[in-house]
């Protein structure tokens, strides 16, 4: 089960929500199994932590982007009956 770490947030944004709340999943476990070889010295590649933390900081930047798109929505939908 490999992230792929070079995803595009045009790539991200195609996907739905619960594809996206998968990805977050699995990068946050490969970022603990980075930390994991790195402890045991088997990391070579010491990069793959800064591409993985942004990557999830995409993913989620996408999912609150939607979020509030859909707070907007509901907000118009009212009418604007505040006072």
């Amino acid at each position: 089960m490999s992230v792929d770490l070079n995803l595009k947030m045009s790539d991200i944004r195609q996907m739905s929500d619960e594809e996206i709340s998968e990805l977050v999943i699995q990068a946050r476990e490969h970022l603990m199994r980075l930390r994991f070889q790195k402890v045991s010295g088997e990391l070579s590649d010491t990069s793959q932590f800064r591409k993985t933390r942004r990557l999830i900081a995409r993913l989620l930047t996408v999912l609150r982007e939607r979020e509030l798109a859909a707070e907007r929505g509901e907000s118009s939908a009212q009418g604007g009956e505040e006072a």
